[in-house]
């Protein structure tokens, strides 16, 4: 524990995009070599909403780990484990529902969010219940840092009030989690809108190169630019914010260029697709050995489980010497 702690992990609903890269990827991939890291594929928290159609999950979960491994998480640096392969995450996930309150979890935001969204009529407890299995995440390894994003913060501060109505009751077991937050650039996807799945407007990072010029010259540009000729506004085009993350030698160039009228949408576009796809040529190097071998993904997840478990059920030990039980 002398480098500190981390966890964090992705739910399997689908191959990453160029978002998930660029807004946590790209962060672990530095953390492990500054923490000991710890990276959870999180299948139970999938069921929140997948609970009627889990036939995808199974698959999912190998392209998650692919992607992870693909993007640079190092097996030797880290654990990469999926959580349903440790089932201390849900005997703590129970005995810290015991000391929560509901009202705690009902002032939730996203709680009325997903209900909502997911237009239930009732919602089941695994969605109310949902932060207590984030703290469950958490607090079985002990992590005093996890990396999040803004609109996570509501879920970790429940993790930090669990964690201390647990330490007032039983004792200090656990360290107060602290966020780590890092300001990630919000990816457009071809449409203009945040990139997303379920917008349908995301390029992955198991796209072919091919796939990627293709998705690149369907973006959505700047609506005042009809003609090549015609002045740019580069600050509120997806294909510009897109340069700016891959083609940063280049922005201040496209940039000029664009608000004179010297440089078309196609040129552009064209650009950044070369660009993309450099940046990406690793990743998918990477994917296709992995795929090629899917006996090194398992053992990659197998010795993660592994390593992630030999910590979890030293904190259970502890959790039911506390409460007295077991």
């Amino acid at each position: 524990m002398s480098k500190g702690r981390i966890l964090s992990g992705m739910q399997p609903t689908g191959v990453l995009h160029l978002g998930n890269y660029e807004g946590a990827l790209r962060n672990w991939v530095r953390l492990q070599s500054e923490y000991e890291a710890y990276f959870c594929i999180v299948d139970w928290h999938a069921l929140t909403t997948l609970f009627d159609n889990t036939q995808q999950i199974k698959s999912n979960i190998r392209e998650v780990a692919i992607d992870f491994v693909a993007a640079g998480l190092d097996p030797e640096k880290c654990a990469i484990f999926v959580q349903s392969d440790v089932k201390e995450h849900a005997e703590l996930h129970l005995l810290l529902s015991m000391i929560t309150p509901v009202p705690w979890l009902e002032r939730v935001p996203t709680y009325k969010e997903k209900q909502e969204q997911l237009q239930m009529e009732s919602a089941s407890y695994g969605l109310l219940g949902y932060p207590v299995l984030q703290a469950a995440d958490i607090l079985a390894y002990k992590a005093n840092r996890v990396p999040v994003g803004r609109d996570q913060l509501p879920h970790l501060e429940l993790s930090r009030e669990i964690c201390r109505r647990f330490n007032n009751i039983y004792g200090d077991i656990f360290p107060e989690p602290e966020a780590m937050l890092t300001e990630y650039p919000v990816l457009p996807g071809t449409d203009g809108r945040k990139m997303s799945k379920s917008y349908d407007n995301a390029i992955y990072l198991s796209d072919s190169a091919e796939d990627t010029v293709k998705k690149i010259k369907s973006m959505f540009t700047d609506p005042e630019k009809i003609y090549k000729n015609d002045p740019g506004h580069p600050d509120t085009c997806p294909v510009f914010a897109l340069h700016k993350v891959y083609n940063k030698e280049e922005t201040d160039k496209i940039d000029t260029e664009c608000r004179a009228g010297a440089l078309g949408c196609v040129i552009c576009k064209m650009r950044l697709a070369e660009k993309l796809n450099e940046a990406l040529a690793p990743v998918r190097e990477k994917r296709a050995e992995l795929i090629a071998d899917p006996g090194k993904l398992d053992r990659i997840l197998a010795d993660g489980a592994d390593k992630a478990r030999a910590v979890a059920s030293q904190t259970m030990a502890e959790v039911r010497h506390a409460m007295g039980i077991g």
